[in-house]
C-alpha cells in the first residue's frame, strides 16, 4: 500500500480545513461541522453513522481483504469559545467561536486518509474513522465510549494525531506511556456577608478573603509536592460583584489540576481543602470547595506506541521522530478511549511556538504545511495494522 497521499488530496484537505475553519462550533452543537463531515464520507463510499454522543460522525471502511481485524482513528469536531483575531481570509463565521486547536486540521488529515484509504484498499480488515463532538472540557471521548462505540465498532486499537506547535514542523512525537496528564478543575465559593465598601467593619468581605485564598493556591504544588514530580495548579477566573461601591456576598474562582500520579493528585486535592477550611475559619466566612477528576491521564499502549513509531518512521524517516521526551501538563479526553481500547497519541509538529499564537490563543491558525504529512501517517499506520499477507 502507498502511504503518501497525492497533491490533488492535499489540496482537498487545504479546502477542507479552510470551509471547516469558517464553521466552528462548540461542544455538542457541531451540526453543520457534522455534516461536512458526514457528506465527505459518504462521498468516498465509507458507510456513515451519526448520532454517537450527540453530533459524533462514525465512518466504516473494508478493505480489499475480509478479515475480522479493525483499526480505529479519531479526530475531533468541536472549536472552542474564542473570538477570533486571525485576520485570515477564511476567519471565522461564527461570533466567538473559533478553532483554536486545531481541530479542524486534524479532521481534514483524517479525511484525506479517509479519501486515500478508500481508493487504495489493499488491507485486510476494517478502518473505523471516529469524529467525537465536545473535546474541549466536556468530555465527548468518554461519552462516545459509554453510549457504546466499541460495542458497535469493535475496533482492536485506536490512533489519534495533535498538531503541536512547537515541535519542528513535521515532525512526528510517541512514545509509550505518558504523553499528557490528567484534567482536574475545582471551584471554590467563598461566602461572607457583604455591603456598603465604605463601611468594611460592618462587613465579613469575601473579595479579602479570595485573594489570600489565591495566593495560598500558589503554595500548594510549590511547597508540597516533591519538585522532581509534575503537577500544576492554575486559577483561570474569577467571579463576584458588580458595581464599585458594594462589596458582594460571594466571590468564585475556579481553575484546574493537572497531574500524573495518584499520590500527587490526592495531595493537591487534600492540601485545597485544609486551605479553604482554614481560611474559612480565620476570616469568619465559610468556603466551600467543589473538585472534580475529570479526565484521566492520555496513556500509550507499549504495542500501539511501537506501531506508531514505526508507521511515522515510514512516512518520515528515523531522524524525523521522537521516541523519548516529556509528556505534557495538557490534557485529552482520547485518554478514556485509550482506558478501552489499546492505542496511541502522537504530535505532529507545528512549527516554532509564535507569542500570541499558540494553541488556545485567538490567532492561532493550523499550519496547513502537515496535512498531507498527517494524512500519511494515517495511512501507514494502517499499512502496519492491517497488512495483507
Amino acid at each position: 500500500m502507498n502511504f503518501h497521499v497525492s497533491e490533488e488530496t492535499v489540496q482537498r484537505m487545504r479546502e477542507w480545513r479552510h470551509a471547516l475553519h469558517q464553521i466552528p462550533e462548540i461542544a455538542y452543537r457541531e451540526t453543520k461541522t457534522a455534516d461536512f463531515v458526514a457528506a465527505c464520507l459518504n462521498k468516498f463510499g465509507l458507510r456513515v453513522e451519526r448520532g454517537l454522543a450527540g453530533t459524533g460522525v462514525v465512518g466504516v471502511l473494508e478493505g480489499s481483504i475480509q478479515s475480522d481485524q479493525a483499526i480505529g482513528l479519531r479526530a475531533e469536531l468541536d472549536a472552542l469559545p474564542i473570538t477570533e483575531t486571525s485576520n485570515i481570509k477564511y476567519a471565522s463565521k461564527h461570533q466567538g467561536m473559533m478553532h483554536a486547536c486545531g481541530h479542524d486540521g486534524h479532521m481534514a488529515m483524517l479525511l484525506g486518509a479517509a479519501k486515500h484509504l478508500a481508493q487504495n484498499r489493499e488491507f485486510a480488515g476494517k478502518v473505523v474513522f471516529v469524529f467525537q463532538p465536545a473535546e474541549e472540557n466536556e468530555g465527548g471521548g468518554r461519552r462516545m465510549v459509554e453510549e457504546g462505540l466499541f460495542e458497535r465498532f469493535p475496533v482492536q486499537s485506536i490512533y489519534a494525531l495533535h498538531n503541536w506547535p512547537g515541535l519542528d514542523q513535521g515532525r512526528i512525537a510517541v512514545q509509550p506511556g505518558p504523553m499528557m496528564a490528567r484534567f482536574d478543575t475545582f471551584d471554590f465559593l467563598v461566602r461572607g456577608q457583604g455591603g456598603h465598601a465604605a463601611l468594611p467593619h460592618y462587613l465579613r468581605d469575601p473579595a479579602v478573603v479570595t485573594g489570600k485564598l489565591i495566593s495560598a493556591i500558589q503554595t500548594v504544588v510549590a511547597r508540597n509536592i516533591d519538585p522532581f514530580e509534575q503537577g500544576v495548579a492554575s486559577i483561570t477566573f474569577v467571579k463576584g460583584g458588580e458595581v464599585h461601591n458594594v462589596v458582594p456576598d460571594e466571590i468564585k474562582i475556579g481553575g484546574t489540576v493537572r497531574t500524573f500520579k495518584d499520590e500527587v493528585q490526592d495531595r493537591i486535592e487534600s492540601r485545597l481543602q485544609a486551605i479553604a477550611s482554614g481560611l474559612g475559619q480565620a476570616f469568619d466566612v465559610s468556603i466551600a470547595l467543589n473538585y472534580m477528576r475529570r479526565m484521566p491521564s492520555t496513556v500509550n499502549s507499549h504495542r500501539e506506541a511501537l506501531v506508531a513509531q514505526r508507521a511515522a518512521r515510514n512516512v518520515l524517516g528515523s531522524d524525523a521522530v521522537d521516541t523519548d521526551f516529556r509528556p505534557s501538563m495538557g490534557a485529552e479526553d482520547f485518554s478514556v478511549m485509550l482506558q478501552h481500547r489499546p492505542g496511541a497519541y502522537a504530535w505532529i509538529g507545528a512549527g516554532p511556538l509564535l507569542t500570541g499564537s499558540g494553541l488556545h490563543q485567538s490567532a492561532f491558525d493550523f499550519n496547513d504545511q502537515i496535512l498531507g504529512i498527517g494524512a500519511a501517517y494515517y495511512v501507514a499506520v494502517i499499512k502496519e495494522e492491517l497488512a495483507a499477507h
